[in-house]
């Protein structure tokens, strides 16, 4: 992700970023090379949301980056009036999914940032499960016109370019739909792709989607994946209220279908 965001940067000294004492390899050389387009805030994710404010309204292509938790739920009213309500083209960058800063203590678990994000009408969300999703994140990051939460994994990541990705669309199938089908995102990806191994094994087909656009929900999800459907399956790193599966379960109760979450 931030090799692409490298090379973006190497190009256009509009691009800035926000970082909150966070450190990443790829960073550090954005840091070294363009030292005018990177601001360590320190310790302070509101007045990076501030900053962020004031230099979108500049002209600023503007990414902020710090552990998921914080980059969201610390700085919430920030970005409910200072983002949101201008919908201005800032991307946040949420580091550490899930547990993925596990031994960090649950300051740093990054379980609601995903349903807290949702709340906001204007903010679109993505989630990335595989190193070819994170480099195309990035283009499509230039492309959106208001306010974007993307959630970010530590550790290494396959890359799946086998698979097409089509930010229009905002998912997809990596497992062919059957009757039963999962649907993850992020890290757990790998996980539901064991899963729906398994069951095969046992003589139980089971597809699986990679829904990595979870905000706006896309529209061709429904009739695609639900209504083919007679059990949905949700696995991913979020608590259950307001994340993937409330997703799901809205767009399930909005319409007329006997599929069934679980």
């Amino acid at each position: 992700f931030f090799d692409q965001l490298y090379l973006k940067g190497s190009i256009d000294n509009n691009v800035i970023i926000l970082s909150a004492d966070m450190d990443a390899f790829s960073l550090r050389r954005f840091a070294k090379d363009f030292p005018e387009q990177y601001i360590n805030v320190g310790v302070s994710e509101q007045n990076m949301i501030n900053i962020a404010s004031g230099l979108a309204l500049s002209g600023k292509m503007v990414f902020c980056y710090s552990i998921a938790s914080f980059a969201t739920l610390r700085c919430f009213e920030q970005i409910k009036v200072n983002l949101c309500s201008m919908n201005l083209p800032v991307t946040i960058i949420g580091a550490g999914a899930g547990f993925s800063f596990g031994y960090d203590g649950p300051t740093h678990h990054g379980h609601q940032d995903l349903s807290s994000m949702r709340l906001l009408p204007e903010m679109s969300i993505i989630e990335l499960s595989s190193n070819d999703l994170a480099q195309e994140a990035v283009n499509f990051a230039f492309e959106n016109n208001g306010p974007l939460y993307i959630r970010l994994d530590k550790g290494p990541f396959p890359d799946w370019k086998e698979y097409n990705i089509d930010f229009s669309k905002g998912y997809r199938i990596i497992q062919p739909l059957s009757k039963l089908n999962i649907v993850t995102n992020g890290y757990m990806t790998r996980t539901a792709l064991k899963v729906a191994d398994t069951l095969i094994a046992e003589g139980i087909d089971c597809g699986v989607v990679d829904l990595f656009r979870v905000k706006p929900f896309p529209e061709e999800f429904y009739e695609e994946v639900i209504s083919p459907s007679k059990k949905i399956v949700s696995i991913e790193e979020s608590c259950k209220t307001g994340g993937l599966g409330s997703a799901l379960s809205e767009l399930i109760a909005q319409n007329n279908n006997n599929c069934h979450l679980q």
